[in-house]
């Protein structure tokens, strides 16, 4: 995959991920929303259903208060309790004890007018308690066309609701996501021209460098090279890694067996100025030299970068340990390290957890982008003041 391609990849894969945190936290608000006013709206109906049913339980309650009076009378002369057709009936004594019932449902007796299950209770407290009876409850099914009506126009309400609050969603989206995607186009431009107007000088100094013979300095001026040197040198990879990022559609690979230990040994002679600046012991450690198909300059930038962000954010007096196995490379440093919660964005463009130190955030996300197109697998193991240990396999 080249670098350039990468840029807009990473941004579509950021502008993915806020997309997509955005919609959930969004779509769960709309939800919730949606649900607080459907159910609002089923209970307005739900009880508007039982104030217009109320009349006609009320008349029920006094016909069965009729029969139940003409029973309580004439009680030694029948005992039949009355039964109806359109509904059922219930009496309670003062303590609330079922006296008699004509249907087996939960009844509530602190509730005056209520739906459960379907049917519709009226607790009534007759002032004359006939056959006992304090509490009379009449219970009628439910005809649910109420309900029906409400579902009907709640799916309405729900629908019209969420395809509004998709398309404010969507605009507002789209406004909060252009501050970010200009400011990101914005640096992709100041790195291009950067990188462009760069290339001359930063060529120019390394080469001048690399031709003065130090042998010939005193230990004064041979101090003020070697800081030449380091400054040089972390400019070239810059420089080198702004290339990658915005050229690296126009470079051509070479592929080729690479031998590693030879490779790592280029590299530690390479970084050695800048490991010493800070009094990091930099060195390798071969438990079997092996070899990886690929261009050599990819990989030497996969190398230089894992092997500058060791040495940047290590400690004084540190150390870094590059351990070449059988196809895999380790590069394990005692720094600063990372917390847990933060390693799965550490290769991910413009992060840095550590702005102290500089950079622009890219290396690692470069190494990403290389192991990616010649599927090596990447490993991340750090640890807060310990330090950080990445593996590269094949």
């Amino acid at each position: 995959m080249s670098a350039s391609k990468s840029l807009d990849t990473d941004f579509l894969s950021s502008e993915k991920r806020t997309l997509f945190r955005f919609s959930v936290l969004y779509i769960l608000l709309t939800v919730i929303i949606i649900s607080v006013f459907s159910f609002i709206y089923y209970e307005l109906q739900k009880d508007l259903m039982l104030q217009e049913k109320k009349s006609t339980l009320q008349e029920y309650s006094k016909k069965f208060l009729y029969d139940l009076k003409q029973l309580h009378i004439n009680f030694d002369k029948t005992q039949v309790y009355p039964r109806y057709d359109t509904f059922d009936s219930a009496i309670f004594d003062n303590e609330k004890k079922l006296i008699f019932a004509t249907s087996d449902t939960k009844i509530k007796l602190d509730k005056i007018l209520y739906l459960h299950d379907e049917v519709l209770h009226l607790v009534n407290i007759p002032e004359s308690y006939y056959l006992g009876a304090k509490y009379v409850i009449i219970k009628m099914k439910d005809d649910g066309l109420w309900l029906e009506q409400t579902k009907r126009e709640i799916l309405i309400f729900t629908t019209i609701t969420f395809m509004f609050m998709l398309i404010v969603g969507y605009s507002l989206l789209r406004l909060f996501l252009k501050p970010m995607r200009d400011a990101i186009q914005l640096l992709d431009r100041f790195i291009k021209d950067t990188t462009h107007e760069l290339n001359t000088p930063v060529s120019t100094i390394v080469t001048n460098i690399e031709m003065i013979d130090r042998n010939m300095l005193d230990a004064k001026l041979l101090k003020k090279i070697n800081r030449i040197d380091i400054g040089a040198k972390t400019i070239s990879n810059i420089y080198q890694d702004l290339t990658y990022l915005t050229l690296g559609n126009k470079i051509i690979s070479n592929d080729e067996n690479i031998d590693m230990q030879h490779l790592v040994l280029e590299r530690i002679e390479y970084f050695k100025s800048l490991a010493s600046a800070k009094k990091v012991l930099l060195q390798m450690e071969l438990i079997k030299n092996t070899s990886l198909f690929i261009d050599k300059g990819k990989v030497s930038k996969l190398l230089d970068n894992l092997i500058s962000n060791a040495v940047k954010y290590n400690k004084i007096n540190g150390s870094i340990v590059i351990k070449i196995e059988e196809k895999k490379i380790t590069v394990e440093d005692s720094g600063i390290g990372i917390a847990k919660e933060n390693i799965s964005q550490m290769l991910e463009r413009y992060t840095r957890f550590n702005k102290s130190s500089g950079g622009f955030g890219i290396g690692l996300n470069i190494v990403a982008s290389i192991a990616k197109e010649y599927n090596l697998h990447i490993e991340i193991e750090s640890q807060v003041k310990v330090g950080t240990k990445v593996s590269v396999s094949w």
